[in-house]
């Protein structure tokens, strides 16, 4: 067993590729609906009412965490907060995701996107990040979405297969997508701040549709933007993770958005991944969720390979590929927690 450097603990310095004594282990969407003890509390309607109530929202963020044992928290929020709270007319409906009474599509409509102001506008998530900290005993990944994964939703109005209006406005008016983007830049920017000074000890940008996009247009129309979301974050010294759905083609970009962390879907192998990253990358996954509807054996056997995938790399945090889908037992991610947590560093 090897020491974690003070004050790390193996989530942080696997994000460092520091010395720590287990493999770290997070679920995206850890906290929601797969939990017996979250539909208990959560209460009906928007996603939006409870994560304005700070003491629900900390409730329902710790309560993975006490569960499975993770090493890491990650704040029960969504990446459209920022542009609710400034009133830009967005909801999370249930069972669909977020939906735009009138989307974004014109000049005017930057009007509707004023600066975030966090102490008047989110203060409940920095309540909410308190609260988590002062009880979790595990660190806080405080998050916001990336640029273009926002703007998606806010140009179509709602989840899209496509992505079309999205592409037709970035192609076809690329100045006005720059002014939407640097807008959602720094709303990202300062969201991410406010929660880090709260007391978030990483943060992770959520590019959940990047992968919709051919590399060159990414590359030219994306990559900048995220880029700068990193460096804006980067003087705070916490971890940074970029993680999207799709992306085996475009990882190699990412990786130059300047993240410590590269979050991995399931589709292309933790080996794989290195030898297009290169062997000092940190990564960050990359177990199909869908595995863990499969038998016992299965799952463990599925854990177990992307486990030495890894081939003993110190920059790694085990995850799923996604997130924890509703129907999961909740028992099947503790014995992979178990599982990961039992597996020797350096395998």
């Amino acid at each position: 067993m090897v020491d974690s450097p003070p004050g790390s603990g193996p989530f942080l310095a696997a994000c460092r590729a520091e010395p720590h004594d287990h493999t770290p282990v997070w679920f995206m969407r850890q906290a929601g609906r797969s939990l017996p003890e979250y539909r208990a509390i959560r209460g009906s309607g928007s996603i939006l009412d409870a994560i304005t109530d700070p003491e629900l929202s900390a409730k329902i963020t710790l309560q993975p965490v006490r569960r499975y044992g993770v090493d890491a928290a990650i704040l029960y929020s969504d990446i459209v907060v920022p542009a609710y709270a400034v009133g830009f007319g967005v909801d999370v409906k249930p069972g669909l995701g977020p939906v735009v009474e009138r989307p974004f599509g014109r000049t005017a409509d930057l009007q509707r996107l004023r600066p975030l102001e966090p102490e008047i506008d989110t203060p409940y998530v920095l309540e909410t990040v308190s609260q988590v900290v002062a009880e979790a005993g595990v660190p806080l990944i405080g998050f916001a979405g990336a640029p273009f994964t926002v703007a998606s939703y806010l140009i179509e109005g709602a989840p899209s297969r496509t992505y079309s209006r999205t592409k037709a406005l970035m192609l076809g008016d690329p100045a006005l997508w720059n002014d939407l983007m640097e807008r959602l830049v720094d709303m990202a920017i300062t969201s991410l701040r406010s929660q880090i000074a709260a007391g978030a000890s990483a943060i992770q940008l959520f590019d959940s549709w990047a992968g919709a996009l051919s590399p060159p247009v990414y590359e030219r129309c994306v990559l900048p933007h995220s880029r700068r979301v990193f460096e804006g974050v980067a003087d705070t010294g916490v971890p940074r993770i970029h993680f999207g759905v799709g992306t085996g083609e475009i990882l190699p970009l990412m990786a130059e958005a300047g993240a410590d962390v590269v979050g991995v879907d399931w589709r292309v192998p933790l080996d794989e991944v290195r030898r297009r990253l290169g062997p000092d990358a940190i990564l960050q996954g990359n177990l199909d969720p869908a595995v863990c509807l499969g038998p016992p054996e299965v799952v463990e056997a599925e854990v177990a390979d992307v486990l030495s995938r890894n081939g003993g790399h110190p920059g790694y945090v085990f995850n799923l590929g996604h997130g924890v889908l509703p129907e999961i037992d909740p028992a099947v991610l503790e014995r992979v927690v178990a599982q990961v947590h039992a597996y020797p560093i350096g395998s």
